[in-house]
């Protein structure tokens, strides 16, 4: 997973019904096509006596993997829609598996179409949708006085508080954007009249609200 991408929290999975058809959307993050491959596989085992599992998956930078099957249904009107539903939310790395359960109604090319791409947007929506973003963890030490202010100037900046330590003087560790770190120390070092000696942890990437 690369920065700045939108993806999703976790696995989840949600469900519609078509003219008595079930549609289950089983949704989740993967890293490699060997995962995508490995989680339609586990939900087919799962969902062994279901009509069809139709899935479709996307991986890399610029989703240079892309594949997607329609299980026995009518040529592009399973697989397809699916993909093309990850595809309009511009979701990168993951996979989707949508179970069908025949409800006995022949639903016609349009009508597959239409419920197996409401079915992958449900699913979506159910797992998340986040932007893998690029982090630093901050930790600095203030003087008790200093701890309101500070508070205040987190909260305007859109600094998370991790964490909180009251002992003889307050430690704060908080999480930053990397690309927002000069601008944050800066900030601070001024609001704090140049007492602000932070500890900088290495950078990684955090799901946040896109």
């Amino acid at each position: 997973m690369t920065q700045g991408h939108l993806t999703l929290r976790g696995p989840a999975r949600a469900e519609i019904v078509v003219k008595r058809s079930k549609f289950i959307a089983t949704a989740s993050p993967v890293a490699a096509e060997q995962d995508a491959q490995a989680f339609v596989d586990e939900v087919r085992r799962e969902f062994w006596d279901a009509t069809h599992n139709v899935y479709a998956f996307v991986v890399g930078e610029h989703n240079e993997i892309a594949r997607s099957s329609d299980d026995g249904e009518p040529s592009g009107t399973a697989g397809r829609p699916v993909l093309e539903v990850i595809r309009r939310e511009d979701v990168h790395y993951c996979v989707v598996v949508v179970t069908r359960y025949f409800g006995g109604t022949l639903l016609g090319a349009g009508g597959l179409i239409r419920a197996y791409g409401s079915a992958a947007r449900e699913g979506l929506h159910a797992a998340g949708i986040a932007r893998a973003q690029a982090m630093r963890e901050v930790l600095f030490v203030i003087e008790y006085p200093m701890l309101g202010k500070v508070q205040n100037h987190l909260a305007e900046t859109g600094i998370d508080i991790v964490n909180v330590d009251y002992a003889e003087r307050v430690t704060l560790r908080v999480m930053v954007r990397a690309d927002a770190l000069d601008p944050f120390a800066k900030s601070m070092t001024e609001l704090l009249s140049g007492a602000f000696e932070p500890q900088v942890g290495e950078e990684h990437l955090a799901l946040v609200d896109p």
